[in-house]
């Protein structure tokens, strides 16, 4: 059971409001409680922070904003000693624009070695004025920017899938593979149990960058067609990548892979590849149980012909909340408890976004003025982005900013999240971060969980699938109580009466 921290918003050690590693080490003991046994943590590297810290000046430092290096040994020690791993997320496919290198990159000018580690192109038309070719930035726009080269004149264009302070790398260059390899190892040898690889699926770029046929605007989503994203070369990466990983017997990579095929995901979880990657699709389906088996056959086949293990999430910092995702409310309250005890059921890896525990949902209402994430000035004041699923973690108290920081959060708190607080949470036995405690402690220790899975009866709205160690997972999505099977009573994501499983509800048999 992995769980995301997104350092930003987790806890503030030193009251500047924006989440450090020293509040992260502050709240160990809390995660050992909920009974996680790896954490995820987001980019803490040197940053500029123009995407959160997805624009990495220096991948071999941490920046200060979030305590320094001595922090993340801290950390890494404290963890270990807790039993739980630590692994960190590395961001492979571009730097950030005060990157050493391509500071470095525009001095030096077109046709130098130093160019030649990003993609620099000359734009198209008499004066060179049009972009290389019509490709979208992800986060609205687009994916090319003009410089000013040392003479003065406007001169070549450089790729950025993401903002512009994001330009991408060229992983033809072998000076880009060489650095890599020595980040990995820096970190591995300090400690480090692995990594999350940002845009794992996107480091290949086609040759001839030709154009785009259709251009989509959304964020990354399951696409096949994207001539931007899991290009053939990408595989040869990740092999590179794996035999420095294979010096570290205990180490893991996990990509993030917007890949839509069963077959083309499989074939970056081979032997020889990553060791697992982030399959979406849960995260994406609507509480809907055909839907939702689809979702989960699909993930499962996706990864059977390679022997690699499936992986599970709900939600993300990408990604809006489950419990807005599922209507928000009492209903979206209990579809969000049913699908953590289903999801909780598979077979495989979970992971868990921090606030999720605690049944957070997304605050859309979040006045202009304090949104931050870049979508929304690229896309010109259009699309809101993803600061909603950011806003930081209550955990104590009656008012914002909860226990997070002694001073103002870089995100607004809604006053209601008192009722949801970790502290008012921890005191309830009923409350939704008590049902995950029970399930995660339930799923380590439970012999039933074991094995694979086979699907089993249901009534129409409903879900059931048995696990071979013996499990028999119970998902009721209609809007009535249903009969439970014969069986023993494991946990319930809802209150029970005469072995009727509530609407919106799922039941742990044996």
């Amino acid at each position: 059971m992995f769980y995301q921290v997104y350092p930003r918003s987790f806890a503030d050690s030193d009251g500047d409001g924006v989440g450090d590693l020293g509040g992260l080490r502050d709240k160990l003991g809390y995660l050992e409680l909920l009974g996680v046994d790896a954490l995820w943590i987001c980019p803490v590297m040197r940053s500029p922070m123009a995407d959160g810290g997805y624009d990495v000046s220096d991948p071999r430092d941490i920046d200060p904003l979030f305590g320094g290096i001595a922090a993340l040994d801290e950390i890494i020690v404290e963890a270990h000693d807790r039993g739980m791993r630590v692994t960190m997320d590395l961001v492979p496919n571009h730097t950030s624009d005060q990157h050493p290198w391509f500071r470095a990159a525009l001095a030096a000018g077109p046709g130098s070695p130093e160019r030649a580690r990003y993609h620099f192109r000359d734009g198209r038309g008499p004066d060179g004025a049009v972009p290389p070719n019509n490709w979208p930035s992800i986060f609205g726009g687009p994916a090319w920017t003009r410089v000013i080269e040392p003479d003065g004149r406007p001169g070549q264009w450089y790729l950025h899938l993401f903002a512009a302070e994001q330009p991408d790398l060229n992983w033809e260059n072998t000076e880009v593979t060489a650095d890599f390899e020595q980040t990995l190892r820096f970190w591995l040898d300090r400690g480090v149990d692995g990594f999350r690889l940002d845009v794992a699926h996107g480091m290949a770029k086609p040759p001839g960058l030709p154009d785009m046929e259709r251009l989509p605007t959304r964020m990354l989503h399951l696409d096949d067609d994207d001539p931007r994203f899991n290009n053939p070369g990408a595989h040869e990466i990740h092999r590179r990548i794996r035999k420095v990983m294979d010096e570290y017997p205990h180490a893991v990579s996990i990509g993030e892979v917007w890949v839509n095929d069963n077959v083309r995901f499989g074939e970056y979880v081979r032997p020889d590849e990553l060791h697992m990657a982030f399959n979406f699709r849960l995260a994406q389906t609507p509480f809907d149980p055909d839907r939702i088996r689809a979702a989960v056959e699909n993930s499962l086949h996706a990864v059977a012909g390679v022997g690699a293990s499936p992986t599970w999430t709900l939600s993300n910092h990408d990604i809006e909340r489950e419990v807005t995702r599922y209507g928000d409310g009492p209903a979206g309250q209990a579809r969000a408890r049913a699908m953590i005890m289903l999801e909780l059921a598979l077979p495989g890896a979970v992971f868990v976004y921090n606030g999720a525990e605690l049944g957070l949902s997304n605050v859309d209402d979040l006045p202009e003025e304090a949104l931050q994430d870049p979508t929304w000035e690229r896309s010109g004041h259009t699309e809101r982005g993803r600061d909603g699923c950011r806003v930081p973690l209550p955990w104590e108290g009656e008012r914002p900013p909860f226990g997070f920081t002694t001073g103002a959060p870089w995100l607004p708190m809604p006053p209601q999240w008192a009722a949801v607080s970790v502290e008012t949470q921890l005191e309830r036995l009923d409350s939704m971060l008590s049902l995950y405690r029970m399930a995660i402690e339930t799923r380590a220790v439970r012999p039933e969980f074991a094995g694979g899975l086979e699907w089993y009866g249901s009534p129409p709205g409903c879900l059931a699938f048995r696990r071979e160690g013996g499990l028999l997972c119970v998902l009721n999505a209609t809007d009535a109580p249903i009969l439970l099977p014969a069986g023993d009573i494991v946990l319930t994501s809802a209150p029970i009466t005469a072995r009727k499983l509530p609407a919106n509800s799922t039941a742990w048999l044996v």
